[in-house]
């Protein structure tokens, strides 16, 4: 077992005003994060309105929250290989795509998500 420091409540308050950093850096550099939080807030706004049940919400909430630790991890994976290869570098950039590829597979299971779970309720407003 390693040694490790003591518990302390201020050490934990810091390690939350870093993590709050890095996502207020994921939403002022990432023109797709602000996107998401449009579409995050519709989407919270829309269930609010047609009376989502709990399990309705943790399927919805789930993929929100898929979507933005997609988006987190691409942003923080592009700032690494920035850093790690500021010239262009064809392993890089293809890295980079994959990365980018996996927020749209998650982007689009969240779109599928809300279909599922807004689409019935829609169709009874008619």
């Amino acid at each position: 077992m390693t040694d490790q420091p003591p518990f302390r409540l201020a050490t934990r308050m810091r390690s939350f005003r870093y993590a709050a950093r890095g996502v207020r850096a994921v939403v002022q550099s990432q023109h797709n994060a602000w996107i998401h939080l449009a579409a995050s807030a519709a989407v919270v706004l829309a269930g609010g309105i047609v009376g989502l049940s709990r399990v309705e919400w943790c399927l919805v909430v789930g993929a929100i929250v898929a979507v933005w630790v997609a988006e987190s991890l691409n942003t923080a994976f592009e700032a690494l290989c920035d850093v790690a290869s500021p010239a262009m570098h064809p392993l890089v950039e293809r890295a980079k795509d994959i990365a980018a590829g996996a927020v749209l597979i998650t982007a689009v299971g969240a779109v599928i998500t809300g279909a599922l779970v807004f689409a019935p309720r829609l169709i009874h407003l008619h």
